[in-house]
């Protein structure tokens, strides 16, 4: 296995990125990510009830169509909150691309990322998609891992190779997200792609598996969005023996964990104004659930986060969000261990001595720079 740290399209995929107009600023704004044969879907969006228009489109897709060869993404505007309009403007991204492409509008899945309940400028999408079509290339990742991007500060992306029998398989992963950071899913959109080939149960098993236990075990200030999207293609280039379960699958699961583990880090560590990187395991619970409950009241405490900004040991803190989060933990049983909060990265361990369960969260101090990043976006 051969970990990289920058994007390396699989076989048979091509990116883009380009400027349409949506961002003000004139920066990158529109990606495209094509795949020349058609690929299994996997994906998994928001539980948030307030869905935005491409999130709907896209489930829509997925329940009527099992091949996609495009995805379009755009930045900038969130196409939320704008009713059946917003609908119509995700169904015409789809639509546009799909007649540029010679596609059908159920291969295209569509994404976007921004403001909130502003209407999409379908137009500008529209002129760019010619431009975004002609400047496909393997290379072309390059700039649409810069297009996905709002308050990021950096492009979050990893590329592994392995091999499944005689033949090498590659999972390159790119996301963005800094702020509106929690589960089920963490705030982002995450693009990954295979030239694995693979059955559809097995890669939605696959999936799941993973953003259990990256995406979703990531929170920067608690709050849910209406975007959250990680879209996962294969389109099994590579030729290697179909996978569908055994030991193939278990290596797939795992390769393909640790791209959403890394990505679901850099997340955090580009969490909007952060200063600490916070590792927080909560372990000998009952159970899963109990230890998961326990880390996430830690992470999602605002005295917690702001005692670590501030290097202030205050242990009690942490012992009170404990308390508060409903896993029925008594004070005998609790013990506590946080590493130097003068370091970037801090660890808190947390035995709740009631059983052999655990759980890893990852979240980031709280700095008046979150307040004035988030005061001033719009």
């Amino acid at each position: 296995m051969k970990i990289y740290t920058k994007s390396i399209l699989p076989l048979g995929f091509k990116a883009s990125g380009i400027s349409s107009g949506i961002k003000k600023s004139g920066k990158l704004d529109l990606a495209l990510f094509f795949s020349e044969t058609p690929a299994t879907a996997a994906c998994v969006f928001t539980a948030n009830s307030i869905k935005a228009a491409p999130v709907i489109l896209s489930k829509g897709y997925l329940r009527s169509n099992y091949y996609f060869q495009a995805i379009i993404a755009n930045s900038g505007n969130a196409n939320c909150f704008t009713g059946r309009q917003g609908l119509k403007d995700a169904q015409l991204t789809s639509k546009f691309l799909a007649d540029a492409l010679g596609l059908k509008e159920k291969e295209v899945l569509v994404a976007s990322t921004g403001i909130i309940a502003k209407k999409l400028p379908v137009d500008k999408i529209k002129l760019g998609i010619p431009g975004l079509i002609k400047q496909l290339s393997r290379e072309g990742i390059n700039q649409a891992e810069k297009a996905i991007m709002t308050t990021d500060t950096f492009t979050k992306k990893i590329s592994v190779k392995f091999s499944l029998g005689p033949k090498t398989v590659t999972i390159c992963g790119i996301a963005k997200g800094a702020g509106m950071i929690a589960p089920n899913m963490a705030t982002l959109l995450s693009f990954i792609f295979t030239d694995a080939k693979i059955t559809r149960q097995a890669l939605n098993q696959a999936l799941k598996v993973s953003v259990r236990n990256s995406f979703n075990c990531i929170t920067v200030d608690g709050c849910m969005s209406t975007n959250d999207a990680v879209m996962l293609l294969a389109n099994g280039a590579a030729q290697n023996a179909l996978v569908s379960g055994g030991k193939n699958l278990d290596l797939f699961i795992r390769v393909l964990s640790l791209v959403c583990l890394e990505l679901a880090k850099m997340v955090v560590k580009d969490a909007e104004g952060a200063s600490k990187f916070i590792r927080i395991k909560v372990s000998s619970a009952k159970n899963y659930n109990q230890a998961k409950a326990a880390a996430l009241s830690i992470a999602n405490s605002n005295l917690v986060k702001t005692a670590i900004y501030g290097q202030n040991p205050n242990f009690g803190r942490i012992a009170a969000a404990i308390g508060a989060s409903g896993a029925g933990v008594e004070e005998k049983d609790l013990k506590i261990k946080v590493s130097s909060l003068k370091k970037k990265e801090i660890e808190i361990e947390v035995e709740l001595n009631q059983g052999k369960a655990n759980a890893v969260i990852y979240t980031s101090d709280l700095t008046p720079e979150y307040v004035k990043i988030n005061a001033e976006y719009n």
